[in-house]
């Protein structure tokens, strides 16, 4: 028996524990309760117990770490159930579980995803990373709003790109952030967005009787 397949498979595993060690490193130094300000590369080698270099040969560098980091929280958090939204044959019904999934994940590791949006502001790098996801979002708003117009007739066709404009609003872990503040449980969050978001499906765009 080659004994190659054996070490390729140990060198493969050694390296996903590597990377698994780094990226908690990262969590762990991006929600110190000192802040972000002292987050770099070199901490994070130190952090995670390897070589700078390890850090650059796994992620390219600070781009691709929190890119990779904000990767990882999303699949912890169960994103990969979001295509079988589109799958719903009620578009409203989608459009409720594609809220959960997002609300579920925004409270997965709320401090985490806060201080990664917040170096989006001052790195346009990590922006244009938080943006990607954001933008991914947004399709997905565009393809439930299309189909609940064919469904229901509504948002008003004239309405649409607004209606999603609306929902990306709603969607967004800043104002998750918000509604939720230092007390109100993510079902609570969650049951208030969704009001708004099937309102403005059903209604956006209906004449407003004066």
């Amino acid at each position: 028996m080659c004994p190659r397949p054996y070490r390729l498979g140990r060198r493969q595993a050694a390296i996903e524990r590597s990377r698994a060690g780094i990226l908690a490193a990262a969590r762990q130094l991006l929600t110190a309760k000192t802040g972000f300000s002292g987050f770099t590369i070199d901490r994070v080698a130190k952090q995670a117990g390897v070589a700078r270099m390890t850090v650059y040969y796994q992620f390219k560098g600070k781009r691709g770490l929190l890119e990779a980091l904000y990767t990882n929280l999303a699949a912890r958090s169960g994103m990969e159930d979001l295509p079988e939204t589109f799958r719903k044959s009620d578009p409203l019904q989608a459009l409720l579980e594609f809220i959960a999934i997002f609300i579920r994940f925004w409270s997965s590791d709320r401090l985490a995803i806060r201080r990664l949006h917040a170096l989006s502001a001052l790195d346009p790098e990590i922006a244009d990373t938080i943006e990607a996801h954001a933008e991914l979002r947004r399709q997905g708003l565009q393809v439930i709003v299309a189909q609940a117009k064919d469904r229901y007739g509504h948002p008003a066709a004239r309405k649409l790109s607004e209606a999603v404009d609306i929902l990306q609003m709603l969607t967004s872990f800043e104002t998750f952030d918000h509604l939720a503040g230092t007390s109100r449980k993510p079902n609570e969050v969650g049951d208030t967005l969704m009001r708004l978001a099937i309102a403005t499906v059903v209604l956006y765009g209906a004449p407003i009787e004066q």
